[in-house]
């Protein structure tokens, strides 16, 4: 039973998860939106808000924790210049989720857009 298990697994064993959700929220960084599954987007929303999140401390302990967890300098530079500037004023609520009119044909998934607000 999955009772009280938070997150979903992807058919992943537990390396290839966490690798596979860094990779996922590298490329939104660097992007700044992206295409993909529904099931994916909801996955990384709340970690990508609360990397921005940290990145907006602008402080060295937070800067490394980054770069702890997503494994690229340049994509935790871009975070914490960038992004953190962009929206210091706002509290929370920084990604949207807009569900697209697409369904992958291989497996009739629904694909939805993520994107910085």
């Amino acid at each position: 039973m999955r009772h009280r298990k938070e997150g979903k697994k992807f058919h992943r064993e537990k390396g290839q998860r966490k690798s596979f959700i860094r990779s996922l929220m590298t490329a939104l960084i660097k992007n700044g939106k992206m295409e993909t599954t529904e099931a994916r987007a909801k996955a990384i929303k709340p970690l990508v808000e609360k990397a921005v999140t940290m990145a907006k401390k602008k402080d060295l302990a937070s800067r490394r924790l980054l770069i702890s967890r997503l494994h690229d300098k340049k994509i935790v530079q871009k975070l914490c210049d960038e992004l953190a500037d962009k929206y210091a004023s706002r509290k929370g609520g920084y990604l949207r989720i807009i569900k697209l009119a697409k369904i992958r044909k291989r497996d009739g998934t629904r694909l939805v857009s993520i994107e910085f607000v």
